[in-house]
């Protein structure tokens, strides 16, 4: 009577072993990690004609050459042009520099390159513990020259006499032109006797070199110092400038120290 009253298999909500076993397997692989496929043996798909997937994503095309577009002619010749111009540029800054510092006459430093150039040679020679000799040189019967002969022959008298200071001094030492027919001459690491004696040395060459188509003989009077410590330029311009109208008055054509 038990047997009558258990419900049919249809109701009974208990599986068999075997569909146990199943439905267990089922979900041990359910929570097994998903395995990716193994990219290293796949084929590489293809983008396009060729394509290649890069490391970045993007796509190569192994077919396709990148070729750098040439430097247009017109960006060289722009290039070309702007060099020149700065070379222009540096020269004509490099002459009026030049002209700035040069007597536009005989081609000696003016007043303005006479500065710089004392300032520089001073201080070499405090640095060098060395003397500095200046002097002044001053044309004779300039006035009466040009009177006679008028103001070309007096430039080219002017000309004449600093070509042949230039030929006679040192590399070192340094012609100014300071005014009319006054010029300065610095002579570095010069002791008072020594310039003296170059500067009596020179005016003997001068006198016996006449200028070429000059009537008249051109001479020049000098007055040579030796700068002091303690004095300004200005102060040992004056003392060659008396020694110079020291020579004018002992007859003119001859060097007197100051």
């Amino acid at each position: 009577m038990a047997d009558a009253q258990r419900p049919p298999d249809g109701g009974n909500k208990m599986l068999k072993h075997n569909q146990l076993s199943l439905l267990q397997s089922s979900r041990h692989a359910s929570r097994r990690p998903q395995r990716l496929p193994d990219l290293a043996n796949m084929p590489l798909p293809l983008h396009g004609h060729g394509a290649l997937p890069t490391a970045t994503g993007r796509v190569h095309h192994p077919h396709i050459r990148r070729i750098k577009p040439p430097v247009a002619a017109k960006s060289a010749l722009e290039l070309l042009v702007a060099e020149t111009r700065i070379a222009e540029l540096e020269s004509a800054l490099s002459e009026a520099l030049q002209a700035a510092f040069t007597d536009a006459l005989t081609g000696a430093l003016n007043r303005r390159g006479f500065d710089e150039a004392y300032q520089r040679e001073l201080a070499r020679s405090r640095r060098n513990g060395s003397q500095l000799a200046i002097a002044l040189i001053d044309v004779d019967d300039f006035k009466r020259l040009n009177d006679t002969l008028g103001h070309q022959m007096g430039d080219e008298a002017l000309v004449h006499l600093v070509k042949s200071l230039r030929a006679a001094l040192r590399p070192s030492d340094i012609l100014c032109r300071f005014g009319g027919e006054e010029f300065v001459l610095l002579l570095p690491e010069t002791a008072l006797d020594e310039a003296v004696a170059a500067i009596s040395r020179f005016q003997r060459q001068f006198a016996a070199n006449a200028m070429p188509g000059c009537e008249l003989a051109v001479t020049f009077s000098a007055g040579v110092v030796a700068k002091q410590t303690s004095e300004s330029v200005e102060d040992t311009i004056l003392r060659a400038d008396a020694a110079t109208y020291a020579a004018k008055r002992a007859g003119k054509n001859c060097v007197v120290s100051g």
